[in-house]
């Protein structure tokens, strides 16, 4: 029989204790043909059960299967089988069409780091970083799965073959702990940071949910096991927020960068001045800005600038990079509604002064690029995520101190938004208004932003002492 196998081997129970030496659990273990199989019980009279259903079992001659490690016979009228990583792509393909492009990557990442908690052997195992990559890269892409190259397509076949069925997480307590401990934490075995924690254990809690809908599982038991999630930080550290002065020393440094210095000037100035995103900058057309128009010097008779004029973008699409293997259409960018907005909302945000006029000038010395696109790469195409980080690390070192460089300061263009968020905020523009320009919600807003409020905690303090005085 397939699958299928009578070398058996059971172990004696073990307690297993934790750091105070106080036993916390009973582990039974034993192995079916040189798959080593575990199942963890709270108490050892369970345990002690299962075992020595296990030994019958095995004394009896009965097959036992590789898949769940269990005797075949316990299972033929019980819930259909599928082996973890056949799970997990059929997974990825049910969420692949509905699914942004940077979503479908995350779910690989989530998928790719639990994998390793349900192997069942090391016998004839790749390389742990080879597995790693031929998962991510090729078996949780369902664009890609087909066209693996031959070692890749090796060692997917090797995963199919010597994963556990996904029947091994019920009732098994110890497993799902492992499976979750597995899809949270980095490589080198340390905790992931606390926001990919949080994102990869609620995939991995829709996956199971999927596993229900399929009823390879009778109840999802990620729900059921005791779990405190870690605090996360969502506040901006305001270390990482640049004043006026130095926001325009860094575009002026950006400027001086050759070639692609004068071209990227409004790119990062919509960072700073409107508070866009790197995905929404890189997405703006000519039909998107509306500036004020130039008047007439009555003096010299040539159009000027006018002093004090505002413009207004109108965002209405974000194209945030995720790789060409993670598209549709094989670009490095996916054009999306704008986040947490519904397709086809439209987002006002003014356009300041000297935004208007570094605006002004770009226009004025670029044609639109590709897609009608007001930024692209020197070569015609589009502006490539490596160019303009490279010109924001030239543009710290030179526009900033030694001390300045190796501190948090704008250490990622994304800090420019956060700069000119904290300016909205800190200039007395109400929440609701700032929320609408920079894409938020109030309460997020105000979560995140925080800290970077300058001057309410001596506000506060003032009308403290105001009431303990009255």
């Amino acid at each position: 029989m397939k699958n299928t196998t009578y070398d058996v081997r059971v172990f004696k129970t073990e307690a297993r204790k934790n750091a105070a030496g106080k036993v916390t659990s009973y582990r039974v273990e034993w192995l079916t043909a040189d798959k080593r199989c575990r199942k963890t019980f709270q108490k050892s009279a369970q345990a002690d059960a299962y075992r020595s259903k296990l030994l019958t079992a095995a004394r009896d001659g009965e097959p036992f299967s590789l898949l769940t490690g269990e005797p075949v016979s316990w299972n033929r009228t019980e819930r259909p089988e599928m082996s973890w990583y056949d799970f997990a792509g059929k997974f990825v393909d049910m969420k692949w069409k509905g699914a942004a492009a940077k979503y479908r990557q995350d779910i690989a990442r989530a998928l790719t780091a639990a994998t390793p908690a349900m192997y069942t052997t090391t016998r004839g195992k790749p390389e742990d970083g080879v597995l790693r990559g031929v998962m991510h890269r090729w078996g949780y892409n369902t664009k890609q799965r087909n066209e693996a190259p031959e070692e890749a397509a090796a060692a997917l076949r090797w995963l199919a073959n010597n994963t556990k069925s996904v029947s091994a997480l019920t009732d098994d307590v110890g497993l799902v702990r492992d499976l979750l401990d597995s899809a949270t934490s980095l490589v080198n075995g340390n905790r992931a940071a606390a926001n990919t924690v949080r994102k990869h254990r609620m995939l991995l809690s829709n996956a199971l949910d999927y596993a229900v809908e399929l009823k390879l599982l009778p109840e999802n038991p990620l729900k059921t096991l005791k779990w405190k999630p870690p605090v996360s930080a969502y506040e901006v550290d305001r270390r990482s927020v640049v004043n006026h002065a130095q926001a325009k020393a860094l575009l002026a440094a950006v400027e001086a960068q050759r070639p692609s210095g004068k071209r990227l000037v409004a790119f990062f100035g919509l960072m700073y001045y409107a508070a866009l995103r790197p995905e929404e900058a890189i997405n703006l057309r000519h039909d998107n800005v509306t500036l004020p128009p130039l008047v007439k010097n009555p003096e010299t008779g040539k159009l000027e600038e006018p002093a004090d004029a505002w413009g207004e973008l109108h965002l209405r699409k974000a194209a945030p990079y995720a790789g060409r293997a993670w598209t549709d259409t094989g670009t490095a960018r996916e054009e999306r509604a704008l986040k947490h907005r519904a397709e086809g909302h439209i987002r006002p945000v003014p356009i300041s002064p000297p935004l208007v006029k570094i605006l002004r000038a770009h226009l004025a010395e670029f044609s639109d690029g590709p897609g009608e696109r007001l930024f692209y790469g020197v070569q015609g195409g589009e502006l490539p995520f490596i160019t303009y980080r490279r010109a924001w690390k030239a543009a710290r070192e030179a526009a900033l101190t030694e001390k300045e460089f190796a501190s948090p300061l704008a250490g990622r263009p994304y800090d420019l938004r956060h700069a000119c968020v904290s300016t909205w905020l800190n200039a007395g523009v109400p929440a609701p208004q700032v929320a609408e320009w920079a894409g938020h919600s109030v309460d997020v807003l105000l979560r995140i932003y925080a800290k970077c409020i300058v001057g309410q905690d001596q506000a506060a303090k003032r009308r403290i002492s105001d009431a303990l005085d009255g």
